[in-house]
């Protein structure tokens, strides 16, 4: 049973990756989010799905039952990886977080520019997602938005930017010991809701935890991360009467 749940992470983490190296779509265009669900019949949920990714959150219910999310995130290497869509952040296995006693290992973390989720209109500079998946196959994704603050880089992207791959398809290592937690917000408080992955083929069944708190990065991190990406962002998707909840 323990090599078959491994089985499917791992063909989890596959599917993911090639949604992201697919260079059929852009960003803009010809090719843009418009016309993602016409451009594959496996695609038709970024078209006609009714839980899709991003939103813009408003209206949050308060739900003080809902379970804190417990991190076990552990420093290692990590290799950053240009697909030409964003820059991914492939680590070691170990680091999971756990909800509601399941477990989700991370698989990766993005980076989009600017922020793809709104907080009652307005947009955050960036926004990092990591990638979590169960041995059955659930996932979750936690978003973190970045905000400018000149004077106050963030250290984990310090560390991530001195080895930023330029080019399409290329990879660098990051042998220095980096823990993902170094991302996160001190406040865990988040805002919850079912949605979608963000790009192709805009999987439904996705549990989305949006945190409430914004992580500082400098200036001149954003303009480096914008030197290779100007936008990278999904446009938001209806809410379609779903319930966003907020644990805080």
């Amino acid at each position: 049973m323990r090599l078959i749940a491994i089985a499917a992470l791992v063909l989890g983490m596959a599917t993911m990756a090639a949604a992201q190296d697919n260079t059929q779509w852009e960003y803009s265009g010809k090719t843009g989010p418009q016309l993602w669900g016409r451009m594959d019949p496996s695609w038709r949920a970024c078209a006609k799905g009714r839980e899709q990714s991003p939103i813009d959150i408003k209206d949050a219910h308060l739900n003080k039952d809902l379970p804190p999310i417990e991190v076990h995130y552990i420093a290692g290497p990590i290799t950053l990886k240009n697909t030409g869509k964003t820059i991914v952040a492939q680590v070691d296995p170990g680091s999971y977080i756990v909800i509601n006693g399941l477990r989700y290992e991370l698989t990766g973390f993005d980076f989009h520019h600017p922020a793809e989720h709104e907080f009652r209109g307005k947009f955050s500079d960036m926004e990092v997602h990591l990638m979590h998946q169960s041995a059955d196959g659930k996932q979750v994704i936690l978003a973190v938005r970045l905000i400018e603050n000149a004077g106050n880089p963030n250290a984990v992207l310090a560390t991530l930017w001195e080895h930023l791959p330029k080019f399409l398809g290329k990879s660098e290592k990051v042998t220095d010991m980096v823990s993902p937690a170094g991302i996160l917000p001190a406040d865990r408080g988040y805002w919850t809701y079912m949605g979608s992955l963000d790009t192709p083929p805009c999987t439904e069944g996705v549990r989305w935890f949006v945190f409430e708190q914004q992580v500082s990065v400098s200036r001149e991190q954003l303009r480096t991360f914008a030197a290779l990406y100007k936008l990278n962002t999904r446009p938001t998707q209806d809410l379609n009467h779903r319930r966003i909840e907020a644990n805080e």
